[in-house]
């Protein structure tokens, strides 16, 4: 998996806060529950199938609607942390719209 280095994390980090991203968006009890029986390894699953299914094509479908913002712990966390739609990935990420997101870029994001 691609990691980000500890500046490109913290200037991310510090993104995402001053955007109320970490505050607004929050697990429930029924989000915890799905994650505790499932587990992580499902999760990563399920994420990197979102992203490739609703963030790396060049043109995703609804794009900045194609990420609900409840309903699975996957899609809370892609809008926690800048995830959700392709501006948000070009304003928190640098990932410029309109082209495919390479394999590089999908586990960026996944993670």
């Amino acid at each position: 998996m691609a990691k980000l280095s500890d500046k490109d994390w913290n200037g991310l980090k510090k993104a995402l806060e001053k955007d109320g991203r970490f505050e607004k968006f929050t697990l429930g009890d029924p989000e915890k529950e799905y994650v505790t029986s499932r587990g992580m390894d499902i999760l990563r699953l399920h994420a990197t199938d979102f992203v490739n299914k609703r963030l790396a094509p060049a043109s995703p479908k609804n794009d900045g609607r194609q990420t609900p913002a409840k309903g699975h712990p996957v899609f809370i966390a892609q809008h926690a942390t800048g995830c959700n739609d392709r501006d948000s990935l070009e304003q928190f990420f640098g990932i410029e719209k309109g082209k495919e997101l390479s394999e590089a870029q999908v586990e960026r994001v996944e993670m």
